[in-house]
């Protein structure tokens, strides 16, 4: 029998106030480990959600202190997302999968008659992997995407921070002059500079984490198992054989989900 929504959503909603400061979103999105958070009224009520990427657009990231200001100001009610992309929990994961695709988006709210019980987002998916694919199925470099996102080390953080909402990747390679991976900079890491705001005279490489890498050759459970212990949504792709090379690509979150959702995928079948 094909799985549920319920089966694999996840509980307990990480919830905030729609009057909570952008700098306390920040703070709760960093301690759960989270993407989003649902924004509930007194009584519990969904109003919205506010992500990672709702921050980064934000005029946080400018140098203008007028700007700064302004930001400093605004509410979760101000930047968060509505309405929420919901889905019921008797939902085929099927159906869940290709929705997520459809309206591309990261996450889908989990309602039962009527009441927020869950969200089921790409982490679930790829989640499910470990125990669902096959020791010889495809490998990374059969999913991966081609196009990857990258800036040099002295790239100011607001100029990355732009590519990156732009672009909609909620991270952005730093790489040497000749094309060696430096490090990543994610949403997270520019979540923690949402309190003091950002000095023009930052740069990527005061704020970039050690980039995972996987060879192009790893099977997609190797590239979902790494994702789940590392709480990463995006590997890096490489060719072991010579590691010091310009990156052949990236696998995310997003490619697996969008595997799982073709019709001859492993996930569709009953």
């Amino acid at each position: 029998m094909a799985k549920l929504v319920k089966d694999l959503m996840h509980t307990g909603l990480i919830t905030c106030k729609p009057t909570a400061t952008l700098g306390q979103v920040a703070v709760l999105l960093n301690q759960h480990h989270v993407h989003a958070l649902v924004v509930t009224d007194r009584d519990g009520r969904t109003l919205g959600l506010i992500s990672d990427f709702d921050l980064m657009a934000g005029e946080w990231l400018s140098s203008d202190e007028e700007s700064l200001t302004v930001m400093r100001k605004l509410t979760a009610a101000d930047l968060m997302s509505q309405p929420v992309d919901t889905v019921e929990g008797n939902t085929p994961l099927s159906e869940a999968a290709s929705l997520i695709m459809e309206k591309k988006v990261s996450r889908l709210l989990v309602t039962e008659n009527g009441k927020s019980v869950g969200i089921i987002s790409l982490s679930d998916f790829v989640s499910s992997i470990a125990g669902a694919i096959k020791t010889r199925r495809d490998t990374v470099g059969d999913v991966m995407s081609d196009a990857i996102l990258v800036c040099r080390g002295k790239t100011p953080v607001v100029s990355a921070a732009r590519a990156m909402t732009s672009a909609g990747w909620r991270s952005v390679l730093v790489v040497d002059a000749k094309g060696k991976i430096l490090g990543v900079v994610s949403g997270h890491d520019l979540m923690k500079l949402v309190k003091e705001g950002v000095d023009e005279k930052l740069i990527v490489r005061d704020i970039m984490h050690p980039a995972l890498t996987i060879d192009i050759n790893a099977s997609l459970r190797e590239a979902a198992d790494m994702m789940i212990q590392n709480y990463h949504h995006r590997l890096v792709v490489i060719d072991k054989e010579d590691p010091d090379s310009f990156p052949l690509g990236a696998i995310s979150t997003f490619d697996i989900v969008a595997e799982m959702a073709r019709p001859d995928s492993v996930w569709q079948k009953s």
